[in-house]
């Protein structure tokens, strides 16, 4: 067989079309066109927790995590509408007129994030912000600044995860893995540079590495995909399925996902403010982002099976009963990773000697990581009916379900930080794994119902 030795797999694999894949789907095929999307999302995984081991060995370590994560949180909100995209590219765009739709649909949303990310900019706007969230001075100060940035993320995430899907459908998951090793090498490189030779802060230093990496990767997404596209242009549409490029038939699929994302990601600013009013209110915003950055490690692997389950489950759902079982293996590994951190002496190695922080900020976060360890488990299952749903076009079920996780979130944080007057990272803790607990429970029937019903996903859009 043989190799192409720009992209080290046979070629034969790349010119694999989707009939074919059905026919031969295998969990070694699964596991092959999955692998380079679970690397691609453990990759970014890292970047949190690298960006924070910087920033824990410059001066004044705690304010500028707790900044950096605050800013973080915003600039995530902010762009979540765009993160599904990459799901929708690869559920929507199979031929020409699809394509030029998704993209249009893509840049006007693009153009539009980044607009609202100005308008939080302007001090009168930021001001208030600030003062919702009880920041401290100096915190809002780096905050505003990590914010600025970041002004560059909603337009290029948008660009590169429309692109990336385009990668997906062609069964070029392991380029999407390229794309992400540019992205570490370039924030890499941005940061150590920044760290050496420059006297940024260090929330400053994250935020401008961050942006210099989703910049890169997003032009490096467009040479990718330089050869995909003059030939998607080329296909026609059938007449019959033109109904579904309509603005009203993409918002009817594309605007619950949005919502979803925003939703879910709504939920970190939220327990940013809380932690405002919680016991130990400094170090709990401190330790966050670098628990965040560990959890997402594990939950990488839910998040990189949802594209893989939407590519491959089949017109009919077929192959449902195997990415199921590939996904219990998943969720095993998963949590089992986690705990073995989160319960043992392994998790001083990374908070303090990796991660950077001081022991008394590694006794905060230990309980919070304990507390969190079996939530990868509800990743997987998560992001796994999700990709059922979207396949069948049901993405008014996943909002619905993303909605009762944060109304979850916010009672238990209420709860606990109010009235049994928890530690913030440890309320934290225990309000996202409850949400999580609710959405998982809330996609069960739908999904059973979907699995059971005919197939005929295109009606829905239309």
């Amino acid at each position: 067989m043989r190799l192409n030795l720009i992209f080290g797999i046979p070629r034969e694999m790349t010119a694999l079309t989707e009939q074919n894949l059905k026919n031969v789907l295998t969990y070694k095929r699964i596991l092959r066109f999955w692998l380079p999307l679970a690397g691609t999302w453990f990759m970014m995984a890292v970047e949190g927790p690298y960006l924070a081991a910087i920033m824990a060995r410059l001066p004044d370590a705690t304010v500028n995590l707790a900044a950096f994560g605050v800013a973080f949180a915003f600039a995530i909100i902010i762009e979540s509408p765009v993160i599904m995209l990459m799901s929708a590219s690869t559920a929507l765009v199979e031929d020409g007129p699809s394509y030029l739709a998704l993209r249009r649909f893509s840049y006007g949303l693009a153009i539009l994030l980044t607009g609202i990310q100005l308008v939080v900019l302007m001090p009168s706007v930021f001001t208030g912000i600030s003062q919702l969230l009880a920041l401290p001075p100096d915190v809002s100060q780096l905050t505003h600044g990590s914010l600025t940035l970041l002004l560059p993320w909603p337009a290029a995430i948008a660009y590169r995860r429309f692109r990336q899907g385009l990668l997906i459908t062609q069964n070029l998951t392991h380029w999407v893995a390229y794309g992400t090793v540019i992205r570490l090498v370039s924030m890499s490189t941005t940061a150590f540079l920044a760290f050496r030779f420059s006297a940024l802060a260090g929330a400053y230093i994250g935020a401008l590495a961050l942006s210099v990496a989703v910049v890169v990767e997003a032009i490096t997404s467009r040479v990718m995909t330089r050869q995909i596209v003059p030939k998607l242009l080329k296909q026609p549409r059938q007449p019959e399925r033109m109904a579904t490029l309509t603005l009203p038939a993409l918002l009817r699929f594309y605007v619950p996902l949005a919502l979803t994302s925003f939703i879910a990601l709504a939920i970190q600013p939220i327990v940013t403010f809380f932690m405002g009013q919680a016991r130990f209110a400094l170090e709990s915003l401190a330790v966050l982002p670098v628990i965040h950055g560990l959890t997402f490690i594990f939950r990488s692997i839910g998040l990189s099976y949802l594209e893989v389950t939407i590519a491959l489950l089949g017109q009919r759902r077929e192959h449902f009963e195997k990415l199921r079982n590939f996904a219990y293996g998943l969720a095993v590994i998963s949590a089992v990773g986690l705990s073995a951190i989160a319960f043992t002496p392994l998790s001083v190695i990374w908070f303090h000697d990796i991660s950077g922080l001081t022991m008394s900020l590694t006794t905060v976060a230990t309980l919070p990581i304990q507390i969190l360890a079996c939530f990868p488990v509800m990743s997987v299952a998560l992001h796994f009916m999700r990709a059922v749903l979207v396949h069948a076009h049901r993405t008014q079920t996943i909002t619905w379900a993303t909605v009762a996780e944060l109304l979850t979130v916010t009672g238990v944080l209420t709860l606990t930080i109010n009235s049994l007057d928890m530690v913030g990272a440890v309320a934290a803790s225990v309000a996202l794994f409850a949400g999580r607990i609710v959405g998982v429970a809330w996609l069960i029937q739908p999904t059973r119902a979907t699995i059971l019903r005919p197939s005929n996903p295109t009606s829905t859009l239309a």
